[in-house]
């Protein structure tokens, strides 16, 4: 049945059964007949509630009244129960439905007989005293008291009573309680917004002022639970750019200028950031001790470079540093960061206005020597007024550099010698096998393929100090992605050459800006002629992080990557090329296989034919506890005639086609033996065609 045909029923319920009419249209007619009855019940019931209110007024005692006044003390209120009105009270209280007004007073008007006056008297100070206080009707008694008389009856025509109903004080009071629980909780939540608000962002490069952290806004009402988060320890304080952004300052060229030549007009010796920046902590301390600064209660490394480097800003000697640039978003200026960090965004990382990157076209991964102003108030980093060299070059010179992608690639046409007379003859041994059998020239794009635990980490090493002992001039980096700590300590410890990590315990977007930093660093100096070596550990690591890193597109491949996610460590591992009349960007990376997972595999068939050199480590000759692990059938270079000597090509070409016939392990067993009699690739060569 429709709430229409209740609503219907329950009006023909008002009148006698037997008048009621059929038609639709006589129905509207009754209804609109109850209503105006309705009306005149209720105006009816107001009147009598008015008439005992000048009853009761009319039974003061003015004497009583007077006297208190007199005295100047408040007047005692009148007793609700009055003899005079009592009588006329129970005889005006004949039970009618519709004097009921609402039904919270319903549950209280009870019919007592003429007999019992004190039942009456009772009910009509209950009466009186709810008629005074403002009632907040609940959305039920609102639908309820709609100006229609109530009608008991049910709709067999037979009076019904409510069961377990509270009375309205009662339902008043848990409405009373229910409303202070929810204020107490609402309070209870917006402290613990407020607190989340003002923590940092946890992804953010910058420490979040005014609103809340990371544009998180938090949950009201139910969910307020939710905003509860554990405040987790922070290692490393946010940068604070503060007014940098908005400085006056910044606007005109010629005033930073007059700043610079200001702050080096002091008498002494000059600051170089970047030495006091590379030492610990006890060296710190030394040197703030020896400046007779005074040192705050605990103070951490940030502090005393600060303390350091505000004493330089007071005796206005110059401060110098060396840092690659880190443009910011919305062209809002850069920063510079350093290589003991991994190029991370620190505290400490100098802000460089934006009229330096507009007049000089700065770009990321640039080499800047700059000259910098102390940090000021409300501020955690100090700002950059001139920038002395880029590139080891005049800035103003910038222009007249070719941009990388313009320059023409080719095959590698210098050869590196992997083969050196160092003291460790195990890993003489593996590089003069990768001589032989997989030469590696300036611009090689070289793939490692190693299983796991087949000596790829020793291989990596040896090549690092190779090319640190025979080309000096080459600037080599190793970039470690993924790896474990202790091998990042390992690497530093065992070879000389720049070290840029972003171990496990990071995040894959710390993986992925590192990475990037060190390929623009390397096309900038690829840019200005020089010839740099990148050693990377691992490609299918940097490739996983990127995966990670993009915005789901709904195109999945197989093993879970996502279509476009391999376009940027395609374009990193592309990078590497010898330019024609230029400079040369050399990449080995490893690839990791037969890790039992699907995404690895796919990583490396996206590799496979990129590179221009593979070198296959074989897990049954690690097995075997025979190194190098290479695998000769595997292995090889492209145009590999444009590396090798005419007469020692011939000797390869000998030397691979007498071992064609053997198993791999024992064509490579061989090998290593034959080699290890020797002293020097040429001597072993010489020997072949004996």
């Amino acid at each position: 049945m429709s709430s229409e045909d209740e609503n219907n029923t329950f009006a023909n319920d008002t009148a006698s059964p037997e008048d009621a009419p059929k038609p639709a249209r006589k129905r509207a007619v009754k209804k609109k007949v109850a209503k105006k009855a309705a009306k005149k019940a209720i105006k009816k019931a107001a009147k009598k509630v008015a008439r005992k209110k000048t009853v009761a007024g009319e039974a003061k005692v003015p004497e009583q009244s007077d006297m208190f006044a007199a005295e100047g003390l408040p007047a005692a209120s009148p007793s609700p129960a009055v003899a005079a009105p009592k009588a006329e009270a129970r005889a005006d209280r004949d039970f009618v439905p519709s004097e009921v007004p609402s039904g919270s007073a319903r549950a209280s008007a009870v019919v007592w007989s003429s007999d019992d006056p004190e039942p009456a008297a009772e009910s009509q100070a209950v009466a009186k005293s709810e008629e005074s206080a403002p009632k907040e009707e609940s959305p039920r008694e609102a639908r309820q008291d709609d100006g229609k008389p109530r009608d008991t009856r049910s709709r067999d025509g037979k009076p019904q009573g409510r069961r377990n109903e509270p009375s309205g004080g009662q339902r008043n009071q848990r409405r009373e309680r229910g409303g202070e629980r929810n204020e107490r909780g609402g309070e209870r939540g917006g402290e613990r917004n407020e607190r989340g608000g003002e923590r940092p962002g946890r992804n953010g490069k910058f420490k979040n002022k005014g609103g809340h952290a990371g544009g998180h806004q938090p949950k009201k009402g139910k969910g307020r639970w939710a905003n509860k988060k554990k405040h987790a320890r922070e290692e490393d304080s946010p940068i604070e750019l503060g007014d940098l952004l908005h400085f006056e300052l910044f606007e005109e060229f010629d005033g930073i200028l007059k700043l610079a030549e200001e702050m080096r007009s002091g008498i002494g010796p000059g600051l170089d950031f970047n030495r006091i920046y590379d030492v610990g902590l006890p060296e710190l301390r030394a040197e703030v001790a020896a400046a007779e600064a005074e040192l705050p209660h605990a103070p951490n490394r940030d502090q005393l470079l600060n303390i350091l480097i505000a004493k330089a800003g007071e005796a206005k000697v110059q401060i110098s540093s060396i840092g690659i640039f880190e443009p910011l978003e919305d062209d809002a200026g850069g920063l510079l960061v350093y290589e003991r960090d991994n190029y991370r965004i620190k505290a400490l990382s100098a802000y460089v206005p934006q009229a330096f990157v507009e007049r000089y076209g700065l770009q990321r991964g640039h080499i800047v020597k700059a000259q910098l102003h102390p940090q000021r108030e409300n501020e955690s980093c100090p700002f950059v007024v001139c920038i002395q060299q880029v590139m080891d070059r005049d800035p103003e010179t910038l222009s007249e550099i070719v941009p990388f992608t313009e320059g023409i690639p080719y095959y590698p046409l210098e050869r590196i010698l992997m083969e050196s007379g160092t003291e460790s003859k195990s890993e003489n041994l593996s590089m003069r096998v990768v001589d032989c059998l997989t030469p590696v020239g300036f611009g090689q794009r070289g793939l490692i393929v190693a299983p796991p635990r087949t000596g790829k980490t020793v291989l990596m090493q040896g090549m690092a100090n190779a090319v640190q002992k025979n080309y000096p001039d080459a600037h080599l980096i190793i970039l470690l992605i993924d790896e474990r700590p202790e091998e990042v300590t390992d690497f530093r410890r065992q070879v000389t050459g720049e070290v840029i990590s972003s171990t496990f315990d990071e995040s894959a977007e710390s993986h992925v800006h590192a990475a990037e930093m060190v390929i623009e660093k390397a096309r900038r100096m690829v840019e200005v002629g020089k010839d740099v070596v990148i050693l990377l550990d691992s490609i299918t690591r940097l490739a996983r992080a990127y995966n990670t890193t993009m915005p789901n597109s709904g195109k999945i491949l197989s093993g879970g990557v996502e279509a476009s996610a391999l376009q940027k460590p395609k374009r990193f591992f592309g990078s590497a090329r010898n330019i024609e009349g230029g400079g040369s960007l050399t990449i080995i990376a490893t690839a990791l296989v037969e890790t039992g997972s699907k995404m690895d595999e796919v990583i490396f068939e996206e590799f496979k034919g990129t590179g221009n050199m593979e070198l296959h480590l074989d897990r049954g000759l690690s097995d075997k506890r025979i190194f190098p692990a290479l695998s000769m059938d595997k292995s090889g270079t492209r145009k590999e005639e444009l590396l090798y000597h005419p007469d020692e090509m011939l000797k390869i070409y000998s030397l691979r086609r007498a071992m064609k016939g053997l198993p791999s392990i024992d064509a490579m067993e061989m090998l290593i033996q034959r080699i290890k009699k020797t002293n020097t690739n040429a001597e072993f060569l010489m020997s072949v065609s004996r």
